[in-house]
């Protein structure tokens, strides 16, 4: 498969998931594996080494959430949204600025990674995002859209312009997200 065709597929397949994710249904889960197995291609290509590295253990996160997800449905298929207490915040946060860091020297030191650090950081901060997302907290979208606001100039610096574009489409859906978890969250019944 040629490398823009590859891009699009994986761009294509993101959106679904995403999309699926904010309407809180389960096959938005598979449907990610397939999307991150493709990245996976795509990044490494770009020498987005921590991006690549983002993607298996997207992967392993994608699982973890399916499974959770899975012995948390409603009656209807969907899924309900649990708070995030504050502490929970600023561990899970702070974690994953040092793993970001770490991450960052290992790339710096022993790769030809194009933006080694950065790249490491929003590879970690993807990390919790999407772990607050298998765990249902509603913060997991805001988190998404700070890091995808990033993303967007990182895809244009390396003229990933499908991604760049599949970024802004990302911000969108987290913002359906948001909305959807939240009034989700103030239902009687959904918690």
């Amino acid at each position: 498969m040629n490398a823009e065709l590859l891009e699009w597929s994986a761009a294509a397949l993101s959106i679904a998931g995403v999309w699926l994710m904010t309407r809180r249904r389960l096959i938005g889960w598979p449907i990610g594996l397939a999307s991150v197995a493709l990245y996976a291609l795509v990044f490494a290509e770009a020498r987005l080494y921590s991006d690549t590295l983002l993607q298996v253990v997207f992967g392993g996160f994608l699982v973890y959430g399916w499974m959770s997800w899975r012995h948390s449905a409603q009656a209807d298929g969907r899924v309900s949204i649990v708070p995030l207490p504050t502490r929970h915040v600023v561990r899970d946060l702070g974690i994953g600025v040092a793993f970001g860091l770490a991450l960052g020297a290992g790339m710096h030191t022993l790769t030809d990674a194009a933006i080694p650090w950065l790249d490491a950081l929003l590879a970690a901060l993807s990390l919790v995002a999407q772990w607050w997302q298998a765990r249902r907290h509603v913060a997991a979208w805001w988190l998404w859209i700070f890091v995808d606001v990033i993303y967007i100039g990182v895809y244009l610096f390396k003229s990933l312009h499908v991604t760049a574009a599949l970024y802004v489409v990302f911000i969108g859906l987290a913002m359906l997200g948001v909305r959807s978890w939240s009034a989700s969250a103030r239902q009687p019944g959904y918690r």
